[in-house]
Parts: structure tokens; C-alpha cells; sequence
């Protein structure tokens, strides 16, 4: 498999050693960062902001997440980030380059791994990655090795041969993730890496990115899944409404912005706005959902103990550590957005 990534300078032209001063080394570097749209709603003329105005700072070698609901402005960070859109205001480095000025430079050494697969069928698995790596000037014995070499990674030896459409859909995953590492990329991005997949094949797509990132391979990742993000992510970033909502590695932001456990109690239909009344003191915060009480507290089982000494019967417990999920819904809200 290609080494991943090389050690390259980070200063270009026009300025670039400048902007690699300013990112200190960093391959994803964005101070004030916008994009705009134009508005096409109610026949108004004027603009959509999506991304307003955030700080961003990737380091080599780590997995960064972006984590919010739909909407948040993630895809058009990682558009910005793929220099595919043009930033609207604020700075961004990638690669210690200008995107607006070195667009094609930089495409050439990123790696992207798109939510939807768009490989192509009319090739074989094998001829996917060689017909890719040829668009980046790579030649044709070189190709074959490195695609040899990406099979092997993403255990699709044995399919070489195999026609795309007949693979499952963990296997086109798997695939797609080679093909994006044809040209040996300094930055990786994956959207959505493992949406649709079934618990055997992400976990099998997790293995093959945690090797990616043992490597020293900068993974920059868009994922609904919390638990992957826990699992892959040295930071993340929560955005929400276009701005970043907060920033640090998952245990930090589930220090920050909850606490160590959560006591989840079901009580009767229509009983646990009055029941949290009740309980309100013995947990840093209370949550009521619709069919059950959650309690924020460092120690769940204590908790659980003084609401039965209050005459109290909940239908079920569960005491459980607090998660990133606990931090995502109260940073961006249960509200469900289209």
C-alpha cells in the first residue's frame, strides 16, 4: 500500500510560505470562515448564510469530526474543505496553500471519500481504481500496483474481477475508501463513511480507517453516527445554525457539556412532568421525554436510591454512562430537521 502521507512542505507560491506561518503547520487551517448562498426562496433577492464565520485547525495525523443536524453547514465546510466551493469570507489554508488561487494543486492531494458511492459500473472492481488513478497522471504499472496493494488493505483481493454492482454494500464502501487513497494523499475526507451499512460491515470500515490513522493518515470525517465519532475522532466539532456549537476530543466535550452518568427512568403516560418536579434536586439536570426521565448526574445508581426513598416506583432503570449522543442533543436540540 502507498505511504500515507509523504512529508511535504507546507509553503506554496504566492504568498504561501506566509499562510503556512499563520497554520502553523496545520492542513486544515480557517480563521472566520463564511459561505453564502445565493437566496432563492419567495422570489427575495439576497443571500443564505451556511457557514458563519468559523475557526478551524487540523493538525497531521489526527481524525477530525464534524458532527450537527442537517443544515449545521457541514457539507459546505467540506466543499470548502475539498477546494470545490470557493470561500465567501474569512480565511482558510489547505495544505498550507490558498484553495481560491491553488484549487488544482490541492484537489491533487487530497483523498475523498464521497456519502454516496459513485463508482463506475461498466468496470471491474479492480479497473475502478486503475481508470481512477489515472486522472491523476499515474501510470498504468504503478496504477496496478498501488491498486493491488488497496485491495489487499480493504480485504477485496478475492473481488478484483468482480463486477461493482455485484458487491454488497459494505464491500462498495470498502472500494470507494481505495479509491480514494490511489494518489497517496496527504488528507483524507470522508462524508458519511459509513451510512447504510449494517453493524458488521461499518465495524469492518472502522478497522480498515483506525489502521489508516496508525499510519499517520489525516482523516477529516462527517459522521451522524456518535459512536463513530467516539470511536475515530481525536476532535471533533459540533456545528449547528452554521457556527461551531463546541470543539475538544469526545471525553472532553462529554466533561464540558454533561456529566459522567445518566439514569434513565419510565414512569406512566403523562406522569413524568410531575415526577421531575420532584426530582429536580437530585441530578445536575433533568431532561422529560415523551416516555421516559433522564437524570444528568456523576452517580447514577446513588440517584436511582433517593428516588425510590421518595416513595417513587419507575416502571424500568437504566443507569448508563453519558455519551456523545447526551452532548449532540443538548448543544443542537431533539427538534427533528429537515
Amino acid at each position: 500500500m502507498p505511504s500515507i502521507p509523504r512529508p511535504e512542505t507546507l509553503a506554496g507560491r504566492d504568498g504561501g510560505a506566509d499562510r503556512a506561518d499563520r497554520a502553523g503547520g496545520s492542513l486544515v487551517w480557517a480563521r472566520g470562515l463564511r459561505k453564502a448562498y445565493p437566496s432563492t426562496g419567495s422570489g427575495r433577492r439576497g443571500e443564505v448564510e451556511a457557514v458563519r464565520g468559523i475557526d478551524l485547525d487540523v493538525r497531521r495525523g489526527v481524525a477530525f469530526g464534524f458532527l450537527g443536524p442537517n443544515g449545521a453547514g457541514k457539507s459546505s465546510t467540506m466543499r470548502m474543505v475539498a477546494a470545490v466551493s470557493p470561500p465567501t469570507g474569512g480565511e482558510l489554508s489547505i495544505l498550507g496553500l490558498d484553495p481560491r488561487t491553488h484549487g488544482r494543486e490541492i484537489r491533487a492531494r487530497l483523498g475523498v471519500c464521497p456519502q454516496d458511492d459513485t463508482l463506475d459500473n461498466e468496470l471491474n472492481v479492480r479497473e475502478n481504481l486503475v481508470v481512477y488513478a489515472s486522472y491523476f497522471g499515474i501510470r498504468k504499472r504503478e496504477a496496478g500496483r498501488r491498486a493491488d496493494d488497496l485491495l489487499d488493505f480493504v480485504q477485496l483481493t478475492e473481488k478484483a474481477r468482480s463486477r461493482v454492482e455485484d458487491l454488497s454494500g459494505g464491500m462498495k464502501r470498502r472500494l470507494t475508501i481505495a479509491r480514494s487513497l490511489i494518489n497517496d494523499p496527504d488528507l483524507l475526507l470522508l462524508d458519511e463513511p459509513t451510512t447504510g451499512l449494517d453493524p458488521q460491515a461499518r465495524h469492518l470500515v472502522w478497522d480498515r480507517l483506525f489502521r489508516l490513522k496508525a499510519r499517520g493518515t489525516t482523516l477529516v470525517v462527517t459522521t451522524h453516527y456518535m459512536d463513530e465519532a467516539e470511536q475515530l475522532c481525536d476532535r471533533l466539532v459540533v456545528m449547528d445554525g452554521g457556527r461551531i456549537a463546541a470543539e475538544g476530543s469526545p471525553l472532553e466535550l462529554i466533561r464540558e457539556h454533561s456529566t459522567r452518568e445518566v439514569a434513565e427512568l419510565r414512569f406512566g403516560v403523562g406522569e413524568h412532568e410531575a415526577v421531575a418536579e420532584r426530582v429536580a434536586d437530585l441530578a445536575q439536570r433533568v431532561e422529560v421525554l415523551p416516555d421516559r426521565l433522564l437524570l444528568y448526574t456523576d452517580d447514577g445508581e446513588t440517584a436511582l436510591l433517593r428516588v425510590r426513598e421518595r416513595g417513587l416506583q419507575p416502571a424500568t432503570v437504566l443507569v448508563r454512562r453519558s455519551t456523545l449522543e447526551d452532548v449532540f442533543l443538548r448543544l443542537t436540540g431533539r427538534m427533528l430537521v429537515d
